[in-house]
């Protein structure tokens, strides 16, 4: 079985109980599914505050965990991409419900009641799910005693906007986080993904994953299109008009728009080569 260390669950000492006849470890066990609790929760290679960051589940997402260690991390997949990785195991909770809506804009903040005047408990990415129990004016109420948002800031689960790439235009300035998946720091694939799941499509985590299965290849000689994904090795933006492209790049350290021949200009010389494919998502 051919194994990616991103997406499969299973180590030498330790792998998912589904994987048994598949994979060789030492033992198989049965995952347990929890929730993210946290605003935003961190994925590690290794079970350390210092451990690279592979990417980053968002409140009410789902997260199975495999083994929890005394020393206070869990290691497991996440539901949203399947990616595998640590993430503390104080981000994770068995009991909070399921969630009726999320985040619809950039960010919110969480209040302690249904007034904007109070001081915020927490700020919520776009993408964050929320369990709402009913309305006070202009706020939902959170379940549990999870506080206030503007209730104009969500959307009910499952509902999708038409254009992916007006969604990654709020995503503008955003500081270029390696892993990130939020408002406060991003990354080129994480970019896409938000943006994309934000119209009901799923997406893979990393450009790779993501120009291997996304949509539909575009053949090199059609014009650039909005809603066009342009491949790079270790690097993916989304055209947003004929000849601009939107990108979470390292090169600036944030969400950028800039003109398309120019991007491809400096990575060239930056020695990211050409343009591998392009694909609509």
């Amino acid at each position: 079985m051919t194994v990616d260390r991103r997406l499969l669950p299973a180590r030498p000492d330790l792998a998912a109980a589904h994987l048994a006849g598949q994979v060789e470890a030492e033992r198989f066990v049965e995952g347990r599914a929890m929730r993210v609790a946290d605003p935003l929760a961190p994925m590690r290679r290794r079970p350390a505050s210092d451990a690279p960051l592979e990417t980053e589940l968002l409140l009410g997402e789902v997260f199975t965990v495999y083994e929890a260690t005394d020393e206070g991390w869990s290691w497991g997949q996440a539901a949203v991409d399947a990616y595998v990785g640590w993430v503390p195991s104080d981000s994770l909770s068995t009991v909070m419900p399921e969630p009726t809506h999320s985040v619809a804009v950039l960010r919110t903040f969480v209040y302690p009641g249904p007034n904007m005047k109070l001081p915020p408990r927490a700020a919520l990415s776009l993408g964050c799910g929320v369990t709402v129990i009913g309305i006070e004016g202009q706020f939902a109420t959170l379940a549990a005693g999870g506080g206030s948002i503007f209730a104009e800031h969500l959307a009910p689960l499952g509902a999708v906007v038409s254009d992916p790439v007006a969604v990654a235009e709020r995503f503008l300035e955003v500081p270029y986080l390696w892993g990130g998946r939020s408002s406060l720091g991003i990354d080129c694939s994480g970019l896409v993904q938000l943006s994309l799941a934000a119209a009901g499509i799923a997406a893979p985590r990393d450009s790779d994953l993501q120009e291997a299965g996304l949509g539909r290849p575009v053949p090199a000689d059609e014009p650039l299109r909005r809603g066009d994904l342009v491949f790079w090795k270790g690097h993916v933006g989304l055209i947003t008009g004929p000849d601009t492209l939107l990108h979470a790049s390292g090169h600036h350290m944030r969400v950028v728009r800039e003109p398309f021949a120019a991007a491809c200009d400096r990575i060239r010389a930056a020695g990211g080569g050409e343009v591998r494919s392009r694909r609509l998502g």
